[in-house]
């Protein structure tokens, strides 16, 4: 039998007009800027006079450590809201936009997959609405104004060794790494040194991510910390007089942009991925609006639990105050077999030890989630090559950790082949047995947050760090910032820093090499063992086969 690809079933979908997917939560024509026929955003003078609404229940979809078999958190996500609906449910989907890098470096597609998918596919996996340009822009413009006021005479008396700020660009580049700018003489500044990191690591992304309001955001954005003098007096964006123009380049990246499912139910596309460098979650205001909207709002977080789920609840629900009623962790029996030690080639073959000997991956996760109160049920994202004894490995597995792990077949079978896990996602959201708690209180010192993190999460012994970066965090915490939450930058492939350990490792040190303060989206950045904040291509990158068709269409990308 021959599967459709992900993109010949998109082009394939039924979509309507944005304006029938509006109507569908109450959000009036005058009310939806649209961009074409099939997506819109939506206005801020509407989601202000949603404020005083009740919320629904929150559902967060996470998943095991990232493998190359796969896993389909995001199919999950939006298989799991077209079920909700499909039992009766007003449920709305919150997934984030694709970055560029990724879809032209080693995998394309940010939409899910199958026949849970959101539309229109390559759009979103590319320019969508333009929400990663404007963020890009008003970040490059921080960073111009920066060395502008430096070269008409610096009145700020910035020290140009000591800006932190870094520049950024959508796409995989490694050798913008480490630069140097400012070269060819007086005309052209003071040269320095510095950097890119790639858009969805600006503190712009979560800045916008964070925000509340166009009012929050400006605030947040002139509270960047940007450089310090030679008396290390930090700078701010304010002080650059950068915050205003900057928000005036965001204004319509700020409103959540509204998409549909191949069900045709609605979807919140907004904010940015990336959660192993970034904090990776879909954006407040379009959770929150959704909230407001519907019963049921089905998030996700980026790559395995450790990461995206740990900052969802860490950062994004602290800062929100947000409180999730479930989670569901998405986990394959390849991905399983595949922590068990068997090759990518060897996934075909039945292997039911190898799945039992790569469940403890799994089960680390469902440990480290039910750690925050939040009751947790496992969806095994079905492929054609499982068998049942493999499956049943997993089911039992799960039920020893005092969980249960539903079969999934949403991407062959959409809404209809997810039935039971919306059925079981409701019964726990319903039964009040959620009692979310972050891990760790705000006035925690910092380096003993990156411990609890390390300890807690990673189950490692120990976190290593040099004097320069425990005395950087105690000079942070004088200054006012000890109560900012961790987000951990490190490899989304282990729970250690060392991206070819699988399973559930101990015994393991967490090696922290850099610390960035990201005052205006409120949390410090610990970046550890060998991750980068710009990726680079891979040996073959997925562009080399990206062209247009005879038919004009799009291949190569999915």
């Amino acid at each position: 039998m021959a599967f459709k690809t992900d993109i010949e079933i998109a082009r394939e979908a039924k979509k309507k007009p944005i304006q029938e997917i509006g109507a569908k939560l109450g959000i009036p024509d005058a009310h939806l800027l649209p961009y074409g026929h099939d997506k819109a955003k939506v206005g801020q003078a509407f989601i202000e006079s949603l404020a005083d609404k009740p919320k629904g229940k929150l559902i967060l979809v996470t998943a095991i450590n990232p493998t190359p078999a796969g896993e389909g958190k995001t199919t999950t996500t939006v298989g799991l809201g077209d079920g909700l609906n499909r039992i009766g449910k007003k449920a709305v989907v919150c997934i984030r936009e694709a970055s560029l890098g990724p879809n032209f470096g080693m995998k394309g597609g940010a939409a899910g997959g199958g026949m849970a998918q959101v539309v229109p596919m390559e759009e979103m996996n590319l320019h969508f609405t333009g929400d990663f340009h404007a963020i890009t822009s008003a970040h490059n413009l921080l960073s111009a104004m920066i060395d502008n006021h430096i070269y008409w005479g610096n009145e700020l008396e910035i020290d140009a060794r000591r800006i932190v700020w870094r520049r950024v660009m959508d796409m995989n580049d490694r050798a913008l790494r480490d630069i140097v700018v400012n070269l060819g003489g007086v005309s052209n500044g003071f040269p320095r040194q510095t950097g890119f990191d790639i858009t969805v690591a600006s503190e712009v992304m979560a800045i916008l991510c964070l925000s509340n309001n166009l009012e929050d955001l400006q605030k947040r954005l002139g509270d960047i910390v940007v450089a310090y003098t030679r008396a290390k007096k930090p700078i701010y964006c304010r002080d650059i007089k950068a915050d205003g123009a900057m928000t005036v380049l965001l204004k319509d990246a700020m409103q959540p942009n509204l998409v549909q499912t191949l069900e045709n139910n609605p979807a919140f596309v907004h904010g940015g991925p990336f959660a192993n460098i970034a904090h990776g979650c879909n954006s407040v205001i379009a959770t929150n609006t959704a909230l407001r909207l519907a019963d049921y709002v089905v998030t996700e977080a980026g790559f395995g639990a450790d990461l995206g789920a740990e900052k969802f609840f860490d950062i994004k629900c602290r800062k929100a105050g947000l409180s999730p009623s479930a989670a569901v962790i998405v986990a394959t029996v390849r991905a399983m077999k595949m922590n068990g030690g068997v090759a990518k080639a060897d996934l075909g073959a039945e292997n039911v030890e190898a799945v039992k000997k790569g469940c403890p991956n799994l089960g680390r996760h469902i440990g480290n989630v039910k750690g925050f109160g939040v009751p947790v049920v496992v969806a095994i994202n079905h492929f054609v090559t499982d068998t049942d004894a493999e499956i049943q490995a997993v089911k039992d597995y799960v039920a020893g950790q005092g969980a249960e792990a539903i079969l999934c077949k949403h991407w062959a079978q959409g809404s209809a082949g997810i039935e039971d896990l919306a059925r079981k996602v409701v019964s726990l959201a319903e039964s009040g047995s959620a009692h979310f708690a972050p891990l760790y209180p705000d006035e925690m010192p910092l380096f003993q947050k990156i411990e609890t993190i390390a300890k807690r999460i990673y189950h490692a012994d120990e976190v290593l760090a040099d004097k320069s970066i425990r005395d950087q965090l105690k000079a942070w915490e004088a200054a006012g910032y000890g109560h900012l939450p961790i987000c951990m930058a490190k490899t989304q492939y282990s729970f250690t820093t060392d991206p070819n350990v699988r399973g559930a490792p101990t015994g393991h040190s967490v090696p922290v090499r850099e610390v960035r303060l990201s005052a205006g989206a409120g949390f410090i950045v610990a970046i550890c063992g060998e991750i980068m904040t710009m990726p680079g291509l891979p040996k073959v990158p997925s562009a080399e086969v990206i062209r247009l068709n005879d038919m004009g269409n799009i291949e190569g990308l999915f």
